[in-house]
């Protein structure tokens, strides 16, 4: 296997340590500004107190008079050094530097592949969800993953994931880069009765999914279609039928401010909804996460390839199954699209 992924020392990291080069860089230059002969003083851990806590009652025959006032501001005036176009000359070279190096960190992620994983309801405790659908505790991510893909169903549509905000809260303790994806099935007499058809039973399980992520504070720019078939709630054998579902919930995503993915297989894909194109259909770029199942990492990378084309879009993510976990490793070139995958958490 490839050697690991630089954890959270990876984009965050690097954005971190340029973000932290650029402030001590101006921090030095500030002060060399205003001749301060002062030691900084490390900062107080304890808890801050209100403004009111720090202001001292002040008895009116201590308040300052307007003679000792004006005195004290006069005097202060006088000691403010005059402006230096030296040191001005210097802060924006070393600004300049400070730049220059962070090109240099963005370049040298260039052409890295980033490891990811994803979970949804198989991760949650033992024995939570619904009937055929019911957790079994399986492992969260290793170390290694920058990035956490959330599920939000528990398996079909109109069931919410029984761990989510869990989930959600377990990636943002750990500062991970997170995104969600939701599983489209197929619709009932009743939901297809309920929302008006096909295409509106689509839309409504887009609508849950969203609500969904609301409830929780998950944010993300863009939500992943997981289009397969579902044990126990199975697709009917019409590619066209099915095609409107997921168009629908495509368009539902996209009314709501989501961008949309797409996650599944060549054959999958054709088997369930035809030639069905996303991007023709909406006509947006639609980006691919392309699984492999239980393989390697060698092998989730080759499905990156044109060869492996779900529905027309550009390869991103590659996922394959491994010691009971989903794992996810960037396409080439897609190291360098993280923040249109992802929000920060």
């Amino acid at each position: 296997m490839a050697r690991r992924a630089a954890g959270l020392t990876g984009l965050t990291g690097l954005t971190g340590l340029t973000a932290g080069l650029v402030t001590g860089l101006l921090s030095l230059a500030l002060l060399a500004a205003c001749g301060s002969d002062e030691t900084p003083q490390a900062p107080d851990p304890s808890p801050s107190p209100s403004p009111s806590a720090l202001a001292p009652a002040v008895p009116p025959s201590a308040a300052p008079s307007a003679t000792a006032s004006a005195t004290a501001s006069a005097t202060a005036s006088e000691t403010v050094p005059a402006p230096d176009p030296a040191s001005d000359e210097a802060l924006a070279a070393l600004a300049e530097a400070a730049q220059s190096q962070a090109g240099e960190v963005a370049s040298a992620r260039a052409g890295e592949p980033v490891l990811g994983a994803d979970v949804s309801w198989p991760q949650c405790p033992a024995g939570l969800g619904i009937e055929h659908k019911v957790s079994h505790g399986a492992p969260m991510p290793t170390a290694e993953a920058e990035y956490v893909v959330v599920g939000l169903t528990n398996g079909p549509g109109f069931t919410p994931n029984p761990c989510l905000a869990d989930q959600v809260a377990w990636v943002r303790e750990r500062g991970l880069l997170l995104s969600a994806y939701s599983v489209i099935s197929w619709p009932d007499a009743a939901a297809q009765a309920q929302h008006g058809g096909l295409a509106g039973a689509g839309r409504a399980q887009a609508a849950y999914n969203v609500a969904s992520m609301q409830a929780v504070g998950l944010q993300t720019p863009i939500v992943w279609l997981d289009v397969e078939q579902v044990p126990h709630y199975e697709w009917p054998d019409d590619p066209q039928a099915n095609a409107e579902v997921v168009l629908g919930a495509a368009q539902g995503y996209l009314d709501a401010g989501y961008d949309i993915g797409v996650y599944s297989t060549p054959y999958i894909w054709g088997q369930l909804v035809g030639d069905l194109s996303l991007e023709e259909a909406t006509g947006r770029e639609v980006p691919e996460w392309r699984a492999a199942g239980q393989t390697s990492m060698a092998e989730a990378l080759s499905r990156c390839g044109s060869d492996w084309s779900i529905q027309g879009g550009t390869a991103v993510l590659g996922q394959w199954v491994q010691d009971d976990r989903d794992k996810n490793v960037t396409c080439p070139g897609a190291e360098t699209r993280l923040d249109e995958l992802f929000s920060r958490s």
